[in-house]
């Protein structure tokens, strides 16, 4: 076996599940983070391919990994039924083609069962519809206050805000509604209960 395995028809093979094996260990030791690349809508081969569905270090094993064995099984069947292997230059562009949609497949099945990256970041046109509280002056017709507002996640974002009503004053602690953004200013109208009186 090691005969076929060092045979340098087959060295290419043993290589790519060599270096294979060593992207497993970097990344076992956590010495290389998981680079991912984005890849545009119309990058269809890229995208058949499987690149984007997983990280690129994990595509790459898994292409080395399948062009490796592919490349050792078609020698060691050819080498069972006529005696002989095919030179690296016929055997390594055959095991490429073989190779490629293969990786495409096993990233299409890997891809679902990875878990993905989940983020609480929100637009800031989902916080239109919110209360928020005016924490900094007091907001009129052209000159906003700073006002904070909590989004679905419970985090905090401070934004400048504006009467939506002209000649309206939203005063500093007041609670108002987000009804709508225009750049980076919010308009706001009044909760209507800043000035009831508190027990």
């Amino acid at each position: 076996m090691a005969a076929f395995l060092f045979a340098t028809e087959n060295v290419v093979f043993v290589s790519a599940i060599v270096l294979m094996l060593l992207i497993g260990a970097v990344q076992a030791i956590g010495i290389a983070g998981d680079f991912d690349l984005d890849i545009d809508g119309d990058a269809d081969l890229l995208g058949w391919l499987g690149v984007g569905r997983l990280p690129l270090l994990m595509l790459l094993a898994i292409f080395l990994a399948l062009f490796g064995m592919i490349g050792l099984i078609g020698q060691h069947l050819l080498l069972d039924l006529t005696g002989a292997m095919l030179p690296p230059l016929i055997a390594a562009p055959a095991a490429l083609i073989a190779s490629l949609p293969a990786t495409g497949l096993a990233a299409r099945r890997l891809a679902p069962l990875l878990p993905r990256d989940q983020s609480s970041a929100v637009p800031l046109d989902a916080l239109t519809g919110s209360f928020a509280r005016i924490v900094t002056g007091v907001a009129r017709s052209g000159s906003p206050a700073r006002a904070r507002v909590e989004d679905a996640y419970g985090q905090a974002h401070y934004v400048m805000v504006e009467p939506d009503n002209s000649g309206q004053t939203l005063e500093e602690g007041e609670t108002i509604l987000l009804v709508r953004r225009e750049d980076h200013v919010f308009r706001a109208i009044s909760h209507g209960d800043h000035y009831l009186p508190r027990l």
